[in-house]
């Protein structure tokens, strides 16, 4: 393990790489990552970074926006089966349908999407990002997809604008339901419940914190509970402990993401050694994917 690790940190450094881990990766691969985070901050990263290659170890939509918004770039991605399934949970036709059907529309597109589907909208949003980006859009009518939970969760706080949703979910958190909420509340009372949106938007209502996946890490370290009931994929536990020595985290059933779980030591230093596989969009469908990314940096930042 120790030679293997060795090697990528050489390789690395030979090839002028830069190692992005999402939270959600195995914590082997977060350790010797450069940075690690949710996908809004990775995807700012891999745009201020100055080197010349990227490796992600996340899913494969996260390259597609490495590659968007850096076509001067090599973007790595270890394991080309880390496939998002909500990702692919959105039609053309129906985002064509929506706008034929609603005038003052925006059609805004969680960052969970592939490439092709970024050229088609308005605006791309994350967890982190989406409540303040819809708030400033000056269209009353919002198409969010794929992320019927996320944008749920969003319409919940912004009843003055009405929302179409997509049919997308993210399998991981969707299947978190509220009796499993109250079976831990009864199991830990007094413990406080940390909720990624992406959890049906009943889940979210039971919560005392709603947030992004780095949201609910900074929740837990800023505050002074020392316990948690933890609502997401349990990959980030890894950060939560790392953070937090001293707390203790309770995971609905331990939901992972065997997607992005799936990738290894071995995937990251075969990807350096060889320079692929690769992330690759085509330039048209890039040209238009950049504009609703570039919107979100804009809309975005603070």
């Amino acid at each position: 393990m120790e030679q293997l690790i060795n090697e990528i940190k050489e390789l690395a450094r030979q090839k002028d790489a830069v190692i992005l881990a999402h939270y959600y990766v195995d914590g082997s691969i977060q350790d010797i990552a450069d940075y690690v985070g949710d996908s809004f901050y990775l995807a700012k990263v891999a745009k201020e970074v100055p080197n010349k290659t990227i490796v992600f170890c996340g899913v494969t939509f996260m390259g597609e926006s490495a590659c968007i918004l850096n076509p001067d770039k090599t973007i790595l991605i270890p394991d080309v089966s880390a496939v998002c399934p909500m990702a692919l949970m959105v039609y053309e036709g129906e985002i064509e349908k929506v706008r034929e059907e609603y005038d003052d529309l925006a059609v805004v597109c969680y960052i969970n999407s592939m490439a092709a589907t970024k050229s088609l909208v308005d605006v791309c949003v994350t967890s982190s990002n989406a409540l303040k980006i819809v708030s400033k859009l000056p269209q009353k009518n919002i198409y969010f997809i794929p992320d019927k939970n996320l944008g749920s969760w969003i319409a919940e706080q912004l009843p003055e604008k009405n929302f179409i949703f997509g049919h997308g979910y993210c399998h991981v958190h969707d299947v978190i339901k509220p009796e499993d909420v109250e079976a831990y509340k009864a199991k830990y009372p007094g413990v406080k419940v940390l909720v990624h949106p992406e959890c049906p938007v009943e889940v979210s209502k039971m919560a005392d914190y709603v947030g992004s996946t780095s949201g609910i890490i900074d929740f837990a370290t800023k505050s002074s509970d020392k316990e948690f009931i933890v609502c997401t994929e349990s990959g980030v536990e890894h950060e939560l402990k790392k953070r937090n020595p001293d707390k203790e985290f309770h995971f609905i059933d331990k939901h992972v993401c065997q997607n992005m779980r799936g990738i290894t030591l071995e995937d990251v230093a075969e990807c350096l050694r060889n320079g692929a596989p690769q992330a690759h969009v085509e330039e048209e469908v890039r040209v238009s994917a950049e504009k609703s990314l570039d919107r979100m940096l804009e809309l975005g930042s603070n």
